[in-house]
């Protein structure tokens, strides 16, 4: 008897670490085709590219350290929601290393592909902060 939360879970893991090489056409084999992606600010995305792209855009380089991967089960649709959290670290582009910024990615996987992914994380705040526009200190 397969173990559908599990299986959910290694899909995303193995999405994430392909995403992170970057290899945005290995991480693609483990979408549906009607795949969606909510980038951090609300941007929509049509897939690993975009992010790799946009991503290298905002840092010289970032990667995750995954903390958690838990996962629940939608029994009426079969559907597995996936959550990976941790921090990402890396070098802001004027070379700043960087390793507790915090994020968390929610998937939902059906039939072992993920057809959604949301991501969010604190690189907008931390942006803000050092530019002495936050309106609270971190």
């Amino acid at each position: 008897m397969s173990d559908p939360v599990a299986e959910a879970k290694k899909v995303v893991e193995t999405y994430l670490e392909l995403s992170m090489v970057p290899d945005p056409e290995g991480a693609s084999a483990w979408l549906a085709p009607d795949f969606r992606m909510t980038f951090t600010g609300g941007r929509r995305m049509s897939g690993p590219a975009d992010s790799a792209a946009f991503n290298a855009r905002r840092y010289a380089w970032v990667k995750k350290r995954f903390l958690r991967t838990d996962a629940a089960l939608d029994p009426e649709t079969g559907e597995v929601r996936v959550f990976n959290t941790g921090y990402l670290y890396g070098e802001w582009p004027d070379g700043t290393p960087f390793e507790t910024n915090r994020y968390i990615d929610i998937f939902t996987v059906r039939d072992g592909r993920i057809t959604e992914t949301q991501v969010w994380n604190d690189s907008a705040e931390i942006l803000l902060h050092s530019h002495g526009l936050a309106e609270a200190p971190l």
